[in-house]
């Protein structure tokens, strides 16, 4: 297993040269999102589905950690020394058990637990592997290690599950989709660094141990390391379909289908409005009282207006933006005309004078 000066000696080696690449790939993205067109939008109701799926399987995760669902341990559960007589060992266990018994666990590994190779193999492996494997021995640790793997593996498998549901096309969409790839590569690359871990793992190093706070529970603590690195992994995956999907970063661009669908479904906006236009103007039209009501508006609109104009102010007002310039008359003139060309271009194309 790794220690932790060659880690130390690795992030020293390793950091100067990926840090300032990923605080520069973070900058470029930032500056990518920020100038998209694509507008701030609020999380889509099918990315809300995956991001619930990526909370419950963090959640499990992180609540695999908590010691009260984690597997007991006998050292740690009587205070006892690595080199405590079996006798006394259980003594106290059984001190601790209801009405003073163990149970057929307990006697289980009380007999596996009867030479030091079985006890440090128990701190490595855990104790349902001791228990329950019909076939591991001391003489041969690798055996343990072959019967934990299916135990190791399967929450990484549950978590790839999680991603995989997550990301799939027909949940999240395609903001999802993107990302399936990475995320697929980095739960299988965890679960192959756990495996790492526990087959480099020296299952030996707690024997010279003499005193109990100084004993290495490696398999408690590689249940906490891999709950916590699950969480992380969900809740980074998450993050990321939530910043691609509401276009805060990793926006993607819009398809050409797509801008095609959102100029259909806008011109079928805007046409059923100017339809309901067009039967209000019609309404209108048609009904007298309607039309009086209208026709006076237009009326007292015209005196109003002409009140306003007529002021001394406007007036004095108007004659200084003729005379500086400011406003061209022609010029409004031909915006004017061009104006009305454009609406009715379209609208009198084809037609012949009768």
């Amino acid at each position: 297993m790794l220690n932790l000066q060659a880690l130390k000696t690795l992030l020293f080696t390793l950091g100067p040269l990926v840090i300032p690449r990923l605080i520069s790939y973070y900058r470029t993205v930032r500056v990518q999102s920020q100038s998209s067109p694509l507008p701030v939008r609020p999380t889509p109701p099918y990315v809300r589905n995956a991001l619930n799926a990526l909370f419950l399987a963090s959640a499990f995760a992180l609540i695999s950690t908590v010691p009260t669902f984690s597997p007991e341990n006998v050292f740690n559960f009587t205070s006892s020394r690595l080199q405590t007589p079996n006798d006394v060992l259980f003594t106290r266990l059984a001190s601790m058990r209801p009405a003073n018994i163990l149970s057929e666990a307990d006697n289980i590994l009380r007999s596996r637990l009867a030479s030091l190779d079985g006890r440090c193999l128990y701190l490595t492996y855990g104790p349902s592997t001791v228990i329950e494997c019909p076939f591991c021995n001391s003489d041969d640790p690798r055996s343990y290690l072959y019967y934990a793997l299916p135990s190791i593996i399967a929450p990484h498998l549950f978590n790839l599950f999680a991603i995989g549901l997550a990301t799939s096309s027909s949940v999240s969409g395609r903001e999802g989709a993107r990302w399936r790839t990475l995320a697929t590569v980095v739960g299988v690359m965890l679960a192959l660094l756990e495996c790492y871990m526990f087959g480099s793992y020296d299952w030996k190093l707690n024997v010279r141990v003499i005193r109990p706070d100084d004993l290495t529970y490696f398999y408690w603590r590689m249940r906490t390391f891999r709950g916590l690195s699950i969480a992380v992994v969900d809740a980074g995956l998450a993050g990321l379909l939530w910043a691609s999907s509401t276009n805060r970063l990793f926006a993607l661009p819009l398809s050409s289908s797509e801008k095609l669908e959102e100029v259909t479904r806008i011109l079928e906006t805007t046409r059923g409005k100017l339809g309901a236009v067009g039967i209000v103007r019609n309404v209108t039209a048609r009904n007298e009282g309607l039309r009086r009501k209208g026709e006076s508006y237009w009326v007292k609109e015209g005196e109003v207006m002409g009140e306003v104009m007529g002021e001394r102010e406007v007036v004095e007002g108007m004659r200084s933006a003729l005379a500086s310039g400011r406003i061209s008359i022609n010029k409004i003139e031909e915006e004017a005309r061009n104006y009305a060309e454009g609406i009715t271009a379209g609208g009198l194309e084809g037609v012949t004078p009768g």
